[in-house]
């Protein structure tokens, strides 16, 4: 191991501190590697790509000759932060190299899946929450291996998520973005509970709007172009509309020539697709001429254009000054946090320097109304767990036995432990995969098939162990737990809202428009107990932080942008006395909620046992 080499410039503010800064070969993350550079700071870039890495080395070099500082710049490509393997050999090297961690700044991030979820691939919400929220988690785990008393984590997430639990804010096509940002606000928060005694500090920033490429070139045209794929473009259905714009937002900003030859190429495309598919409904106009053609989607992608400034400006126009953040002021956001005095002010807390003054509804409510369950005769509901814990199962338990006294045509329950089946074999039950795309597929259509339509979906996730340390949890254990509180009732939501709505399934996004039918989650209960720690809270908080903007987003995407009457609803059981949820409020809420009782509120987020009894 060799040491930390002395500066030639002491006063220098982060001279003989390392830090590590991830996704830093371009952007955000460049421009606070460079900051640090500036401030005398041995600095670790990694990143997928290595020319940027070049580049930003040579940039930082650049810097450290110019103040004057002995700073060493090591960079590592190829290394993703949802790679656990690439992650664990780097700082098992930073510790070789340079024995210890002072700053690791999780910057890391992509745009995901700019889509409704409806349309997104279960795939991507995936490898979207992977480099978020994984990746942000294993990489401060495995920085706590090189890390001293006084050394900080700093983690750049979103306010349009969970900067405040009670103001949900939701952000359009972006729900595994939504999900995993959300839980990354809470779980830096939680971080700093369990880090307390070791006085190492987490402390998370909020930057919003932020004068980038991939905000302009990448998140606001695809944003515009499912606004144009929903709301149609005349000459082209939804298909094709999506297909020429995969294509076409990559012509934006390319000369002139190049440009007219990549529409001519999509317009031949496009006409081959409609001369293979003719008497197919998704065919379009196969009389069109390759020149008819080539107009109407050079038209389209320049009505995306429009779309993408159309929102950049109204966004910019909910900030005071209509200036959206600079990077290297992010970059300033970042050196203040990572201030020993600052720190320690504010360890715990998520910082927002976001100043989009965004209005929102109030969606979280205390209490549910009684309906009539008169409605619930003659329908069908699924019920799916991935819980084996004992109240779970009462509750499940106690539901379907509800639905059956009221007189539902056919109650189905559907667990992911085989084991369970024993606890549900008085009902008409199934043990299947719950993570697998086309098993959840197939038997929600079977059940269609054999039942008829469904008409709602209640998904019970159950809870964690809120004793265990999360800074602890291996890999696996972490994954476990995404799975279950991200990716399933992720997939869920989705295959339910395709069940519901088949015909909006079948790419035809205008076929969602008036279709019906609820879809409950209950999420993770609150800690139990006499006394409850801020640590305990904490913990627990993670993933109903996924949870909730998750579901703010789903609801404004089902109404705002498809108009469906779908309507997707999170319980949250459990209250702030500690005192365990009552079975017979849980099961009432659930069954008021899926008699449509809530319909005519903004409300979709219910922590039913804060209510006055």
């Amino acid at each position: 191991m060799t040491s930390t080499p002395e500066k030639k410039s002491p006063n220098l503010k982060f001279s003989n501190k390392l830090v590590v800064i991830t996704g830093s070969g371009t952007g955000i993350g460049q421009a606070i590697a460079k900051k640090f550079a500036e401030n005398g700071a041995n600095i670790v870039i990694m990143g997928r790509r290595k020319e940027p890495l070049d580049q930003t080395t040579e940039i930082l070099n650049e810097i450290i000759q110019r103040v004057g500082s002995d700073g060493i710049v090591k960079a590592y490509p190829g290394v993703d932060v949802s790679d656990e393997t690439g992650i664990n050999q780097m700082f098992e090297n930073i510790r070789q190299d340079f024995g210890k961690v002072d700053i690791l700044v999780n910057n890391a991030g992509v745009s995901g899946p700019v889509k409704t979820f409806t349309n997104a691939s279960f795939q991507d919400f995936k490898d979207c929450v992977a480099i978020h929220l994984t990746g942000t988690f294993w990489t401060s785990v495995q920085s706590l291996k090189v890390m001293e008393k006084g050394s900080k984590i700093i983690t750049i997430a979103t306010f349009f998520t969970e900067e405040n639990k009670y103001e949900q804010r939701p952000y359009r096509f972006r729900t595994p973005y939504t999900a995993s940002q959300g839980a990354k606000n809470r779980l830096s928060e939680a971080l700093a509970w369990e880090l307390a005694e070791k006085g190492i500090k987490s402390v998370a920033t909020n930057p919003g709007p932020v004068h980038s490429d991939r905000i302009y070139k990448t998140v606001y045209p695809k944003a515009a172009a499912e606004f144009l794929r929903i709301g149609g473009y005349p000459g082209l259905n939804s298909v094709e509309i999506e297909k020429c714009a995969v294509q076409g937002l990559e012509l934006l900003g390319e000369p002139t020539d190049v440009f007219s030859e990549g529409i001519k190429k999509i317009a031949a495309t496009i006409s081959s697709d409609r001369s293979q598919n003719t008497g197919s409904e998704n065919s379009g106009n196969a009389d069109i001429t390759n020149t008819e053609l080539t107009k109407i989607i050079n038209g389209m992608i320049t009505k995306i254009q429009e779309i993408a400034e159309k929102i950049q400006n109204n966004t910019s126009k909910m900030i005071v000054d209509n200036e959206f953040l600079s990077q290297e002021e992010v970059a300033d956001m970042v050196i203040t946090l990572s201030d020993d005095k600052i720190s320690k002010l504010i360890n715990g807390r998520v910082i927002p320097n976001d100043r989009v003054f965004y209005p929102v509804k109030p969606i979280i409510g205390t209490s549910i109304d009684k309906g009539s369950f008169e409605n619930l005769k003659n329908k069908v509901v699924v019920i799916t767990t991935t819980s084996s814990n004992k109240r779970d199962v009462d509750r499940v338990t106690n539901i379907a036995n509800e639905l059956n006294t009221i007189g539902v045509k056919q109650v189905i329950i559907l667990t992911n432990n085989p084991t369970d089946l024993q606890h549900y074999n008085s009902f008409h039950s199934h043990s299947i995969n719950l993570s697998d795309e086309d098993k959840v597929r197939m038997i929600f259509n079977t059940a269609k098939t054999k039942f008829g339509n469904i008409d709602a979906v209640i998904h019970v996730t159950g809870d964690y162990d809120y004793t265990k340390d999360l800074n602890s949890l291996t890999r696996s254990e972490w994954e476990d737990l995404v799975n279950n509180y991200i990716h399933i009732p992720g997939l869920l939501t989705k295959e339910a809202v395709r069940a519901l709505a088949p015909e909006g399934a079948t790419h035809e996004p205008s076929k969602y428009k008036n279709s019906t039918g609820i879809i409950v989650l209950l999420g993770p209960d609150s800690p139990t107990g006499k006394k409850i720690s801020g640590l305990l809270r904490a913990r627990s908080e993670v993933f109903r932080g996924a949870l909730r903007p998750y579901t703010a987003t789903v609801n404004q995407e089902l109404s705002d942008v498809l108009g469906s009457n779908i309507r997707l609803y999170l319980v949250l059981p459990g209250n702030i006395e500690g005192v365990e949820s009552r079975l017979d409020n849980v099961t009432n809420s659930i069954l008021n909620l899926v008699s449509g009782s809530a319909l005519h509120r903004n409300e979709s987020i219910f922590c039913i046992d804060e209510a006055k009894k």
